[in-house]
């Protein structure tokens, strides 16, 4: 009995070790102020604990920059949208709070897409994103 439960134990924090680590939005995010950025999404990626795109942004000196931009986990997402609500190579406008540490890290908070079709997440620090009719 006491083999089971210490390989039990040992199971269970080799799982908790390799979970990727979340983090508090006010933490990392300067919530204070919002900044936009405009440019062409260039990876997707759907995994936990937040879906993460990228955006090829063009700077004022003509050189572009790339942007990590975090959002809600994907199951979220897929509830309340669908994973087409961005694709590859989409020209999108995003509103975010920009990483505390000044690197190109945000936190999504809006997405304006091809069409003007937006995708709002509330400034709370929630993770419920809905369509929003432009």
């Amino acid at each position: 009995m006491k083999t089971r439960i210490a390989v039990a134990i040992l199971m269970l924090s080799f799982a908790v070790s390799v979970m990727p680590a979340h983090h508090s939005v006010r933490a990392t995010f300067d919530i204070s102020k919002e900044i936009t950025i405009r440019g062409a999404i260039t990876k997707i990626d759907w995994t936990n604990p937040h879906a993460r795109f990228w955006v090829d942004v063009r700077n004022d000196d003509g050189a572009v920059s790339s942007w990590e931009l975090e959002l809600p986990p994907p199951n979220t997402l897929k509830r309340n949208l669908g994973l087409d609500f961005i694709k590859l190579g989409d020209q999108v406008t995003v509103e975010l709070w920009r990483a505390m540490d000044g690197s190109r890290l945000g936190n999504t908070l809006s997405i304006t897409g091809p069409g003007g079709r937006v995708f709002n997440s509330s400034r709370d620090t929630s993770t419920t994103w809905e369509p929003l009719r432009k």
